[in-house]
């Protein structure tokens, strides 16, 4: 597929050629938006309830999902899950706008909010494999904006960077980011930044900090990070509406507004602007292609080299989630972008995010080749519950009760 799309670029360039001509010749931007026309989008998906066929029970969960869906607390959700290595169930509930009523179908984009990070990962895992990127080389060998205390960026490793062990404390600046700083600003501020432990030597989770990243692999790609995603990663696995930054979602006929409760929330484009933070936006089809080539089930585009690059955990964190999923869970870890842990005896591999009105998730089993995407447009947390009741019908569990929810507050 690779190989494809190097050619669909190729004659995308030849194409414009005669159309410019007379002009300036197209940037990568212009190539990757002629790309999408070429990418056809599969109408058959399994969303009705004759398609649903499995070990797990999509009856009950589909049952339990629109429930959820009407809770006060909610606006719209879309799950997809993979079983056995195959999309076996995908669905929209919900409203994409409480004001409108407007329903979530399979083509609404939300956001991916922290997500993204699995991203940044592969396409550095990717580079790296291609031998364009040096995991180990000190950040402060590449043009980045980033500065950390005592001059640290001289002794961190880019793969340090990517697993979070920049020494920082936990979300370094992100209140200014949301204030509407300059991220490049805030990564040069970072310097005189409170450490909670010497760089390299414990997990610490960031966002302005990790976006170093799109610095160094715009630099590594010759491209500008979202391109380089598009090019390499997005548009080679068929996700025609996967994109980055605000145009990217309110530039789509179908996308979620972000909602606080039953009150629709302004825009906030702060976490667009560090795109391999939490940039990424898609439909929840193209978000389960992105979870079957995580699993492993793309490898013309991510092999197995690549994955496991990525997804090996480099340093120890602390427990995820909050709550009954805390206690869960246990001996997490953090590899580039991609969290490892515990559950029921299974290690799973994912990330989940939030930013404000959006919230998604990405969890799988990668022995049963099984896992979930779902992504919703509120606040609420409790639909992070959602993967672990599908990994429980999998596993014939009679006593999960992860979305049975208190009917008392509607």
């Amino acid at each position: 597929m690779q190989r494809t799309v190097s050619a669909l670029i190729a004659a995308a360039l030849l194409g414009l050629t005669g159309l410019y001509a007379t002009r300036s010749a197209p940037d990568d931007s212009q190539v990757v938006a002629i790309l999408r026309t070429f990418i056809k989008t599969n109408a058959n998906q399994p969303d009705q309830p004759n398609e649903w066929h499995g070990r797990i029970n999509y009856a009950q969960l589909d049952q339990q999902f629109a429930a959820m869906a009407q809770r006060s607390e909610m606006a719209g959700l879309a799950v997809a899950i993979v079983e056995d290595g195959e999309l076996r169930f995908v669905r929209g509930y919900g409203v994409v706008d409480r004001n409108t009523n407007v329903p979530v179908t399979l083509d609404t984009v939300f956001r991916w909010a922290s997500v993204s990070k699995t991203v940044a990962g592969m396409l550095a895992a990717t580079l790296s494999n291609e031998g364009l990127v040096d995991l180990e080389r000190p950040v402060a060998r590449w043009n980045t904006s980033l500065r950390l205390p005592e001059g640290a960026e001289a002794r961190l490793s880019f793969e340090q960077l990517l697993s979070q062990q920049t020494g920082l404390t936990k979300n370094a600046f992100d209140e200014r980011l949301e204030d509407g700083g300059d991220p490049r600003v805030l990564r040069s501020e970072l310097v005189n930044a409170p450490l909670q432990c010497e760089p390299g030597s414990c997990h610490s989770y960031q966002n302005i900090a990790f976006d170093a990243a799109s610095e160094i692999l715009a630099q590594a790609a010759q491209r500008s990070y979202p391109n380089a995603v598009s090019e390499r990663l997005f548009l080679p696995l068929g996700m025609k509406s996967a994109n980055y930054g605000m145009s990217g979602l309110t530039g789509a006929k179908d996308w979620a507004r972000p909602h606080n409760g039953r009150t629709v929330r302004p825009l906030n484009d702060s976490y667009w602007r560090v795109p391999a933070a939490a940039g990424a936006e898609s439909n929840i089809v193209d978000f389960s292609r992105w979870l079957q080539a995580a699993m492993g089930e793309r490898p013309d585009v991510l092999p197995e080299s690549v994955l496991r690059i990525a997804q090996s955990p480099r340093v120890n964190t602390a427990p995820i989630y909050g709550g009954a999923l805390r206690q869960a869970n246990s001996k997490a870890k953090y590899g580039l972008g991609w969290r490892s842990f515990d559950y029921d005896g299974h290690r799973l591999f994912g990330h989940s995010g939030a930013v404000d009105g959006y919230r998604a998730t990405l969890i799988f089993d990668p022995a049963t080749r099984t896992g979930v995407v779902a992504m919703w447009n509120s606040n609420w947390g409790t639909p992070f519950r959602i993967p672990f009741a599908v990994l429980d019908s999998y596993n014939q569990r009679t006593d999960s009760r992860w979305l049975e929810l208190d009917t008392k507050t509607q």
